[in-house]
């Protein structure tokens, strides 16, 4: 209950400071900015929240996508505003953040981050936006989304702790091992139509007393999330993916 009231706060303050953005003028009210540009720079103060900490926590296809999503709502703002100026301060600092996003190097990728939200600042400042600072978030008001790249942490976690009697992911060149049990491949076990969501689940949660050979498959002693992570794992491979 409270961190519902917590993201319904931080809305609310995210769209009374996007609202400020509109207002001011010089003093001879020219360059006023377009209608829209408050709702366009709201949407450009959240997109960057997300690719932080989408890259904080190594889902980089995430954070790429948040970062295409940041540069085209930069464009929407100059296209509303003559005096935008987002293209003179940033260009250098957002190919920084996407080159240590294509890498996937998290210390670049946060030494990029701030450099960027530094010249955020530079540019309010260059158009009379002083008050407007923006900074690193400290904590994500999205407490509906999960930043983490929860594919890419299942399939790690059952090549670690399945992988030595299933194949994980077939299209992967996965070696075989030498000791590797006649078990079947996720992507086979994907393909059961007895192996529901539901079914999975239990099984997660159960000792495996009575799989495997000789009735011996060992307890995998998974957490919650785990369990998310594989169910999102069998989930993918059942509708084609890898």
């Amino acid at each position: 209950m409270h961190s519902r009231a917590g993201v319904v706060a931080a809305i609310v303050a995210l769209s009374s400071l996007g609202g400020a953005i509109g207002l001011p003028q010089d003093a001879t009210g020219q360059d006023k900015p377009s209608a829209g540009l408050a709702e366009v720079m709201l949407t450009a103060q959240m997109q960057p929240m997300k690719l932080w900490f989408a890259g904080k926590l190594g889902n980089w296809r995430l954070a790429g996508y948040e970062l295409d999503q940041l540069e085209a709502s930069l464009k929407r703002a100059e296209s509303l505003y003559s005096a935008g100026r987002a293209s003179e301060f940033a260009p250098k600092q957002l190919q920084s953040v996407r080159d240590a996003v294509g890498r996937g190097d998290s210390s670049d990728f946060a030494k990029a981050y701030t450099e960027l939200t530094n010249a955020c600042n530079t540019c309010h400042r260059a158009l009379g936006r002083s008050f407007i600072t923006i900074q690193v978030p400290p904590n994500s008001p999205f407490s509906d989304q999960l930043f983490a790249d929860q594919l890419t942490e299942g399939r790690a976690l059952a090549q670690r702790i399945c992988g030595a009697c299933h194949v994980v992911a077939e299209a992967s060149n996965e070696a075989p091992r030498p000791l590797r049990f006649p078990a079947p491949s996720f992507a086979e076990l994907a393909r059961r139509p007895a192996l529901t969501e539901e079914r999975l689940r239990d099984l997660l949660n159960s000792n495996h007393r009575y799989l495997g050979p000789n009735q011996a498959m060992p307890n995998p002693r998974l957490a919650q999330y785990q369990i998310d992570e594989i169910v999102a794992l069998f989930e993918t491979l059942r509708l084609g993916g890898q």
